[in-house]
């Protein structure tokens, strides 16, 4: 028990200078976890097996797969394409982006999209004289809303997904009906809110027209080669379940076959794009909630949630919905989700595994809806303020929750909705 209080107490400490962004995310989580070896919280072997290395290849190898392809231009090409369809009109090109943004980051992961994104968005806003802060914080809110439909969409989902045994399909499948019922929703709440507050001169639209998007395509040849390679591996995502492949396994598979096909000689080079920082990052904080574990301290959790549900899984999803939400809404879903995901298997071993499906989705649906509630709630929001700041438009906390707070209710109502009809 005395073990159990203090691997709690430094677990919870950790957690808040994680959250709150107090010390660099990576160097405490390591900190962390190496506090847990040295005073036996957890023993050496465990702490290797407790670290979730499909995550963690998968992630890998996705990062790889993205970088060479954002040499090519690709990303930047579909974002000035859609400015130019939407023929200049702010509150056009603002749902074109959206839409762009939710697609890319249900097959790429959110915080890649924004990087590629926002960029462009804030170059194609102050051509337009409009300002580019109701852009940039759409970009993050609908990144967050199209990474909650598929397995790699969102690090909560590859997490929630690899410990649940739940593949790419089952995640789109189940997960992809909500997620166009809230894309749809913001769509219609934003166009309804901008349409005559967006109105920009002739002349404006006239630069938007001028863009030439094929300025934005480096090297055809490369993206031939890295959209073939992106297609086969979002194919066998799709058959994975079929194939009897974990995902990693893909995702590997098609970066090696990239860097091969593609000419690598640098390879240094290319791994300098990887974001170590988050790898790492991955690697202690399972190393901590692993510890956790083994003290008992998630099994008197889950012991405690069950006495306040009377193990009733309606009650449960629901409640799991809602508390995720906020909890994701104040601090980094990452963390919360590590927490938790040990707490739903606990759970499982009162219930069933197979009683527990609809807590996954709960969980997945919360944590990275509830992403959106404020500008710590999620990575992508936080990445996306980042560039905008450089870009010399700042955006407070203040300014990011009276823009998604709301909207992440109304998402968390209609996933309640959705689970009590359709999951239960």
């Amino acid at each position: 028990m005395t073990m159990m209080l203090i691997a709690l107490g430094i677990f919870i400490v950790l957690y808040l200078i994680i959250s709150f962004e107090l010390i660099n995310k990576t160097v405490i989580a390591l900190f962390g976890a190496s506090l847990f070896l040295v005073l036996k919280v957890i023993g050496e072997e465990e702490a290797f097996r407790v670290i979730d290395w499909n995550v963690i290849f998968l992630l890998i190898s996705m990062m790889i797969i993205v970088g060479i392809t954002r040499k090519t231009g690709l990303f930047q090409y579909v974002a000035i394409k859609a400015a130019k369809l939407a023929k200049g009109e702010p509150v056009v090109i603002l749902i074109f982006l959206i839409m762009i943004t939710a697609v890319f980051s249900a097959f790429l992961d959110n915080v890649t999209t924004v990087l590629i994104i926002v960029p462009v968005t804030i170059l194609i806003a102050v051509e337009l004289n409009v300002s580019p802060i109701p852009f940039v914080i759409s970009m993050a809110v609908a990144s967050n809303i199209g990474g909650t439909a598929t397995l790699i969409g969102d690090p909560p989902n590859i997490m929630i997904g690899s410990s649940a045994g739940l593949d790419f399909m089952q995640f789109l499948v189940t997960l992809g009906p909500p997620v166009l019922i809230s894309l749809f929703l913001y769509i219609s709440i934003l166009y309804f809110h901008y349409r005559k507050k967006m109105r920009v001169s002739t002349e404006r639209k006239a630069r938007i027209m001028e863009f030439d998007e094929k300025k934005a395509l480096e090297n055809k040849p490369l993206l031939i080669k890295s959209l073939s390679v992106l297609s086969f591996v979002i194919a066998g995502f799709l058959l994975h379940g079929f194939l009897k492949l974990e995902a990693s396994a893909i995702a590997m598979f098609g970066a090696a076959v990239l860097m091969l096909i593609a000419g690598i000689n640098d390879v240094d080079e290319l791994f300098r794009d990887i974001e170590w920082g988050t790898i790492f990052f991955f690697v202690g904080l399972f190393i901590l909630v692993g510890g956790l574990v083994e003290t008992g301290a998630i099994k008197l959790a889950a012991e405690y949630v069950l006495g306040l549900t009377k193990g009733n899984i309606t009650t449960t999803s629901v409640l799991l919905i809602w508390v995720s939400g906020l909890f994701s809404a104040l601090v980094d879903n990452i963390p919360y989700v590590a927490t938790m995901i040990p707490l739903v298997k606990d759970i499982g071993l009162s219930l069933g595994n197979e009683a527990i499906t609809p807590l996954w989705w709960s969980l997945a649906m919360g944590a990275c809806l509830g992403g959106n509630g404020t500008l710590v709630g999620a990575s992508a929001n936080v990445v996306s303020a980042g560039i905008s700041e450089k870009s010399g438009y700042k955006i407070t906390f203040l300014t990011f929750t009276k823009f998604g707070f709301g909207f992440m209710v109304l998402t968390l109502a209609v996933t309640t909705v959705y689970t009590l009809v359709f999951l239960l």
